[in-house]
């Protein structure tokens, strides 16, 4: 444990941090689950699912907790499904 105040308060916030990063990064995953689901049943929807996953994707971008390569891939990998299903 730290002995320095501004160290203590450094804890605190990555604490914090962690949190928040875990619920978008937990969001994330079910967007993206959601969507990857709509793909696969052909569902009605399965376009403005798609259009949150990737402002999902891009949001948590943006906040830095996803890297900007790994956000254009998952969105490069969902087009790709999503497209793969629609020529079918």
């Amino acid at each position: 444990m730290p002995n320095i105040k501004s160290q203590k308060d450094r804890v605190v916030q990555a604490k914090k941090e962690a949190m928040h990063n875990k619920a978008v990064k937990s969001n994330l995953k079910t967007v993206i689950k959601k969507a990857n689901a709509a793909i696969v049943s052909n569902d009605e929807n399965k376009d403005a699912a798609i259009k949150a996953a990737v402002s999902a994707i891009d949001s948590a971008k943006s906040k830095g907790v996803i890297h900007k390569n790994t956000a254009a891939r998952k969105i490069s990998r969902m087009a790709k499904r999503a497209n793969k299903a629609a020529a079918q």
